[in-house]
């Protein structure tokens, strides 16, 4: 069932009247709807574990699956985690940026924040309109994907809105998200063998360089116990309509195949270059730009998933750069 299109929370432009409304908003321990240049995220303030608890409920999500830290400088960061030099380095390189560093944490944070680990995944956030509101604050803020836990990620204001409008305070328009898929997240518990925890725009080869040595990449780890960083659940980002992933370059030659069944539709790389049928295929990018693919993603789906398709057939994205996050989103999105 979709959600109805009504909701009691206001989409608000983000002039400073509204920015200060927001600050005074999460100063009472209130949630706000806010943009990042990944994904739109639900903040609260992350040293009050009242608000935390919040952020958790409206989102439906589990206590095993921690929060990132938002801060608005790498100065603030070393109030709320201990850097280490590797640290130092990624945040000097990628900071304000879709970088998310897993360190450990200090007291401030509240164990409800991090699944109860001595860690804290945190990061610099680089979108004007978020970082002007973290600028406001005293304190940190606590903001994973504003949407219902394992549903579609937000990459608009109307798509928060809808979804969570009528639990929260109020949602800051800051337009459409320039990365569109969620931050790398980057684990330096333990600097000496650094590991990427999930994929994201910046690439294990650009943090392999920035620290010159190699970097582990993404493994599976245990679904029922405390998760060293979000987005790492087997089954996340999915729309409710059932979605099938194809293996990268096999569905251009398939497409009245695949769609010969009734309410499927398809989704493509790029811009078909031969006939198709009209309104049930639809692609990501005009010439298989991986930074269109991952930015329009998420609008797409939240798109169809509003429409009466029974099934998504969604074409994997080259595995190589940006097309392992893609990739990544799509496998999650697509686990029974």
């Amino acid at each position: 069932m979709q959600p109805s299109m009504s909701s009691t929370s206001r989409i608000l432009s983000p002039e400073e009247a509204n920015l200060e409304r927001c600050a005074r908003h999460l100063e009472a321990g209130e949630l706000v709807g806010v943009p990042t240049e990944t994904v739109y995220g639900l903040a609260g303030d992350a040293s009050r574990e009242d608000a935390v608890r919040k952020i958790f409920t409206v989102k439906g999500r589990p206590l095993i699956d921690p929060l990132i830290v938002h801060v608005p400088s790498l100065e603030a960061a070393r109030k709320y985690a201990a850097l280490n030099p590797a640290a130092e380095a990624l945040a000097a390189r990628f900071w304000p940026g879709p970088l998310t560093l897993v360190l450990p944490k200090k007291a401030i944070i509240p164990d409800i924040v991090t699944a109860g680990l001595p860690s804290v995944a945190i990061r610099c956030p680089a979108h004007p309109v978020f970082r002007a509101l973290l600028e406001r604050l005293d304190f940190p803020v606590a903001a994973p994907s504003a949407n219902p836990f394992s549903y579609i990620s937000p990459t608009t204001a109307a798509h928060v809105d809808l979804h969570l409008g009528h639990k929260i305070a109020a949602t800051l328009d800051g337009g459409e998200c320039q990365h569109g898929v969620e931050s790398t997240i980057v684990d330096l518990r333990t600097p000496e063998t650094p590991a990427i925890l999930r994929y994201g725009p910046i690439s294990p080869e650009s943090i392999s360089e920035t620290l010159g040595s190699p970097v582990r990449l993404p493994a599976k780890t245990n679904q029922r116990s405390a998760q060293a960083a979000p987005g790492t659940l087997e089954k996340h980002y999915s729309p409710r309509t059932r979605v099938t992933l194809l293996e990268h370059g096999s569905a251009h030659d398939r497409i009245f195949e695949l769609l010969s069944g009734n309410q499927t539709a398809l989704i493509l790389n790029r811009r078909p270059d031969r006939d198709h049928p009209t309104g049930a295929v639809y692609w990501l990018s005009e010439d298989g730009n991986l930074a269109e693919q991952a930015k329009h993603l998420y609008s797409l789906l939240h798109r169809l998933d509003a429409m009466d398709f029974k099934e998504i057939f969604i074409e994997a994205a080259v595995d190589e750069g940006l097309g392992r996050s893609i990739n990544d989103r799509l496998k999650r999105a697509a686990a029974k």
